[in-house]
């Protein structure tokens, strides 16, 4: 699969700074696409890439510059919730706002045992608090 493009930059999003734009310095982020009612896929994107960078940095930057389809779910910046944007980052369960990415690149999917409702997004809701 041929990572999808870089896109336009806008000045400091998303913790990455114009400087790693400018130099061109990216690695590739793999990442889960799919829901319950369709087969998942793995879609690889090209992202800008600075020492220090979380995961979640990377999918806010693919959201905003590339694709805007892409469903990830975060609340740590207004909602004070956190915990929300937990996801498998190379096979661990990790918060995506404090998993660094790595310059090698890294590949992120939905949180096991949990069901999907579409991308990076699974149910919250424990089983038993559901409405039937």
């Amino acid at each position: 699969m041929q990572p999808m493009a870089l896109g336009c930059a806008i000045r400091g999003s998303f913790g990455v700074s114009d400087s790693a734009v400018r130099a061109s310095v990216t690695t590739s982020l793999s990442v889960w696409r799919g829901s319950a009612q369709e087969e998942g896929r793995v879609q690889i994107y090209e992202v800008p890439f600075e020492e220090g960078m979380s995961v979640l940095d990377a999918l806010r930057w693919i959201r905003t510059h590339v694709d805007p389809s892409l469903a990830i779910r975060y609340s740590c910046i207004n909602a004070n919730a956190c915990h929300t944007c937990m996801a498998l980052v190379d096979g661990v369960v990790e918060y995506t706002c404090t998993a660094r990415l790595p310059s090698t690149g890294a590949s992120v999917a939905p949180l096991p045992k949990r069901a999907v409702v579409r991308d990076l997004v699974t149910d919250t809701v424990p089983s038993d608090e559901k409405l039937e």
